[in-house]
């Protein structure tokens, strides 16, 4: 795939003469897994944009009705690092150093950023929603940080969003690699609106019909009175948070990891979402939970930059180690399903080797990420 394919771009003229910008991933038998290709189409478009008088806001959404993006894509990642185990990978911190940079971009983009977060939206999906200044989930919206399961560790910014939800939910589903719905995302402030999935072509239109003359500093209300008033007549469903949130906090109250761990286990229940969650941690990397602890602990009172910056040599040190390598070869390469990790428990994690994942790499000075 190259750049040009890799997403379509659509210029739609206002009636009084400004742009909407659509950017529409296109890789829809991936389901939008993000490559490199839409990284760098996308960080020079933004840049672009940003400078651009004409532009008063953007969308970004995908191709078909499946996914906005199920995730980064971490077959790329596999073949690099499987190539020459054990050692620092150029091609792993080329990657998450521009994704890293363009999720930055969109969290600190001043014009407003419509993200149509429908159906799945993971991983490096989730890490381009978060950033969004109108994040609008659907009725099919399914989010979820399902790094667990390959190894790796919610990062993406998720250093800092995840530590912004309330009663430790961050870690539950970190841990658990729970898939939200509409409701849910609302209540940990992972989106903002709630609309339909047939009102994206009506909401264009009603941006295309609006006035755009008052200036920049006027755009983010525009585009706020717009999506409310198509979200009004709407509810979403009941989400699985709200309806679990007292076990969850109960769970969640345990002071060791290991017991948070056995409690969520140990929970008695036939609920679909809980059982889902219980099997995704069961089957899970006890490394990624301890990264994940650390991550949240040490991420407390770091600003956005630094967050990023953290994960990246998070993200450098887990290319070296290998874990990642063999989840991802588990479930993605040859889809066994039977990962052969490291550690059969979180208890057994040697200490030493979640210090050198969060060992500083670069000086200040050196850092590859410039923000």
């Amino acid at each position: 795939m190259t750049d040009q394919d890799a997403v379509i771009y659509q210029s739609h003229a206002t009636n009084d003469g400004h742009i909407i910008i659509q950017a529409t991933l296109n890789s829809e038998k991936s389901l939008h897994a993000l490559n490199q290709a839409m990284i760098d189409s996308l960080l020079p478009k933004l840049e672009c944009w940003q400078q651009d008088d004409n532009v008063v806001a953007v969308m970004l959404d995908s191709v078909g009705d499946k996914a906005f993006c199920a995730g980064g894509d971490v077959v790329e990642l596999y073949h690099a690092m499987a190539k020459d185990p054990g050692v620092k990978q150029p091609f792993v911190q080329e990657y998450f150093s521009k994704e890293y940079t363009l999720d930055y971009k969109i969290h600190t983009f001043t014009k407003p950023i419509m993200l149509w977060g429908n159906g799945f939206v993971m991983g490096g999906g989730l890490g381009l929603m978060a950033g969004a200044s109108h994040r609008i989930v659907t009725e099919y919206s399914k989010v979820a940080m399902p790094e667990i399961t390959i190894g790796l560790y919610p990062d993406v910014g998720a250093t800092y969003f995840l530590n912004k939800m309330p009663d430790k939910l961050g870690l539950f589903l970190g841990l658990t690699a729970a898939q939200m719905n509409a409701a849910d995302c609302l209540e940990v402030n992972l989106a903002d609106y709630y609309l339909l999935h047939q009102q994206k072509q009506p909401l264009l239109s009603a941006l295309i019909d609006a006035s755009w003359e008052n200036g920049s500093e006027s755009y983010h209300e525009t585009v706020d009175l717009i999506v409310e008033e198509l979200s009004t007549p709407h509810t979403c469903a009941t989400g699985n948070i709200q309806r679990h949130r007292e076990t969850l906090v109960e769970v969640l109250s345990h002071r060791t990891l290991s017991a948070v761990i056995d409690a969520i286990g140990a929970i008695d229940t036939q609920d679909k979402w809980l059982l889902k969650a219980q099997r995704a941690l069961a089957h899970g990397s006890a490394l990624s939970a301890r990264i994940l602890e650390r991550q949240l602990a040490v991420g407390q009172g770091l600003s956005l930059a630094q967050c990023f910056k953290l994960e990246l040599a998070i993200s450098v040190h887990c290319g070296e180690i290998g874990e990642v390598t063999e989840g991802i070869r588990a479930l993605l390469i040859d889809k066994d399903n039977q990962p052969k990790w490291r550690y059969a428990k979180v208890d057994d994690v040697e200490q030493s080797l979640v210090d050198k994942i969060f060992s500083p790499i670069w000086t200040p000075e050196q850092h590859p990420l410039i923000f």
